[in-house]
């Protein structure tokens, strides 16, 4: 059975963004139709999710959050994460939470490829 799968994506560092939807779209399930939405930012992601809810089997949430001199790094970081899980939660729905949350630039650079594991981990909750 064909599953649909929105893929929502923070462009804010765009080649980190590329290169983390490609690792996703790579590894999900070939029976997958795919949706992708962009947004600018990771905190735009979980509204977007919860206003598709009921389209879509799955949900991959793409972005990158790399810590700077302020707090914004912790509250959006913790922010965002604990608003996906909650929407998954009481939705039952799966979501392949593919947000980094580096350091630095090089650390999110090096991490480009983790969009495999949120694809694997979906896969393997929508096709049992």
């Amino acid at each position: 059975m064909k599953k649909k799968i929105l893929i929502v994506v923070s462009d804010y560092y765009k080649d980190i963004a590329k290169a983390l939807l490609e690792s996703t779209r790579k590894f999900l399930n070939k029976k997958t139709t795919i949706k992708i939405i962009k947004v600018p930012g990771v905190f735009e992601i979980p509204v977007i999710i919860s206003k598709n809810i009921k389209k879509f089997d799955g949900f991959v949430a793409i972005g990158c959050v790399i810590k700077g001199k302020t707090a914004h790094f912790d509250l959006i970081s913790k922010s965002v994460i604990d608003a996906i899980m909650l929407i998954s939660i009481v939705s039952k729905k799966p979501i392949g939470n593919c947000i980094l949350t580096c350091f630095n630039y090089k650390q999110a650079l090096a991490r480009k490829n983790k969009g495999k594991e949120s694809a694997l981990a979906l896969n393997s909750i929508l096709y049992k």
